[in-house]
């Protein structure tokens, strides 16, 4: 169990341990969407760690990795020394049963996608479930030989022992994904775990999450002022509202102009805190600093980096002259502590850094507050939503921290960034008014690092390209590529081509995640 409330009551955890997989975060995002606290950490995680948590309960997650190979993830020899109960997912389960003494293998026939499962034995996770279930399968390896003391509990066409379960111990196992949406009951079968043999308490909910959030707060900074970088966008405009609602007038907040925002953005990131909802905001005019530390810069994490130092580098300067700040506030949120290897593994591998979190200075003056830091982007949706901000702010689509930075391929210019302000907001513009905005999760512009040629009336034009990005997804680590209208795309296609001289070519992406990013660096 984690400290995690305003009285010391330590609240019920289920730990999910990390193997790689891309469905890791689903898997604690399943968990608190039914008010049970849910931790990741890597595999390979110092042991103490696991121990301090106290888990009620531990998920194995699945991973890219073969246990048939040598110097693949085990599971450390604590998880069985805690005696708590354990879901191997996938992976996960391979690996429990390898270790417990039965036998992987590589199949001849992989299983990626819909299979029907037959359940052939009595098991708590399939309580209140038929014997029949459509399940989401994505592996290649599979167990062969049930480790000793274990019972065979369903199979599928190509995968004999699909589930599997411990004669005596809470120890369970599935070959399938009961996390991903696509698994029919999926999450019948982890409330099954959760609260029928983990019998976790429902201690994660929000409104008491606000209060002891507050409460945190209070006690982190005391009598001291708080500088907020404020960008508009869903995180920071949270913790905004949480910070001003736990210390008032002490909250100071700086937005940071840098150049990199989308069109008309600043004028209404300004009107919103600044007029409406009386906060304290200071804007500072940073566009030519941010574009000269960036030029020439090409590379997508040195262009991240230097934004982000550029970010604390304004912070701590306007901290000088507003003298006696003390705490810097940053909207940081779970997916960007893990997806940038926060999470101390020893094997961690970068996926992207984010601004917030990899881009930090050592030197740095202020100490963190970071109150969303263990919240996925819908649970910081759902404190927005009981803070008071509107659903049109909640509701818009994400943006990433260094904004047009990584949305313009190649080296960054005014220019290029003008342009791209015009694309993105036709596109945004245009998806507004044929009421396709909310059926999309997110959809922006792209500069792209080529030219082609174009006609235009009768004359050739050697100009840019740019790439339209839009996704639909539910958790943001995997996506669909919309399939937007023909006509919509050639609308807006159109529009570009045509108000935008610098402009000759629009292209949109059809690549989903995986094996894309949402974002194009």
């Amino acid at each position: 169990m984690t400290d995690l409330s305003t009285n010391n009551k330590e609240i019920d955890t289920i730990l999910v341990l990390d193997f790689g997989s891309q469905y890791t975060q689903l898997i604690a995002r399943r968990v608190r969407e039914s008010d049970v606290y849910s931790e990741i950490l890597p595999w390979d995680i110092d042991e103490e760690k696991i121990k301090a948590i106290k888990p009620k309960g531990i998920i194995l997650s699945g991973g890219p990795d073969s246990v048939t190979q040598s110097f693949t993830p085990r599971v450390p020899q604590i998880i069985f020394d805690l005696n708590v109960p354990i879901l191997g997912i996938c992976y996960g389960m391979q690996t429990l049963a390898e270790q417990l003494g039965g036998q992987v293998i590589s199949s001849d026939q992989k299983e990626f996608g819909y299979s029907e499962l037959n359940v052939t034995s009595e098991c708590v996770l399939f309580a209140d479930l038929g014997k029949k279930l459509n399940v989401w399968m994505s592996h290649g390896d599979q167990v062969q030989d049930l480790p000793d003391n274990f019972d065979l509990v369903a199979s599928t066409a190509t995968a004999p022992i699909a589930a599997m379960q411990h004669e005596s111990k809470p120890i369970f196992a599935l070959q399938f994904h009961p996390e991903v949406t696509h698994t029919e009951d999926g999450h019948t079968v982890l409330n099954n775990f959760i609260f029928k043999v983990c019998r976790a308490k429902t201690d994660w909910k929000m409104d008491d999450l606000i209060g002891q959030r507050i409460q945190e707060i209070q006690n982190q900074v005391e009598n001291n002022k708080v500088l907020l970088g404020l960008s508009g966008g869903v995180d920071s405009s949270v913790t905004a509202a949480l910070l001003h609602q736990a210390i008032g007038n002490k909250l100071v907040c700086v937005f940071v102009d840098n150049g990199l925002l989308r069109k008309g953005e600043a004028e209404e990131v300004m009107n919103t805190f600044k007029e409406n909802m009386n906060l304290n905001v200071i804007k500072s005019d940073s566009e030519e600093v941010f574009l000269r530390h960036l030029k020439g810069v090409t590379d997508p994490e040195q262009k991240r980096k230097i934004i982000g130092r550029t970010f604390i580098d304004v912070f701590d300067a306007e901290a000088t002259k507003l003298k006696d700040i003390q705490f810097l506030a940053q909207g940081t949120i779970y997916p960007d502590v893990i997806e940038s290897s926060g999470s101390e593994s020893k094997e961690a591998r970068v996926i992207k850094s984010h601004h917030n979190v990899g881009g930090l200075p050592e030197e740095m003056k202020m100490e963190l507050v970071e109150p969303l830091r263990d919240l996925f982007k819908d649970e910081v949706r759902r404190m927005g939503v009981e803070l008071g901000l509107s659903s049109e702010m909640l509701n818009r689509h994400p943006f990433p921290g260094p904004g047009l930075g990584v949305r313009i391929l190649g080296d960054i210019t005014k220019e290029k960034t003008s342009i791209l302000k015009e694309a993105d907001h036709i596109f945004i513009e245009e998806l507004i008014k044929a009421d396709l905005y909310k059926t999309v999760s997110q959809a922006f512009a792209v500069y792209l690092p080529v030219k082609s040629v174009g006609v235009v009336g009768d004359e050739r034009r050697y100009a840019e390209v740019i790439g339209l990005r839009a996704v639909e997804t539910v958790d943001f680590m995997t996506a669909r590529w919309a399939h937007l209208p023909y006509d919509f795309l050639e609308r807006v296609s159109n529009r570009i081509v045509n108000e935008i001289e610098e402009v000759s070519r629009v292209v949109y992406d059809i690549s989903s995640k995986p094996p894309a990013t949402i974002e194009w660096e």
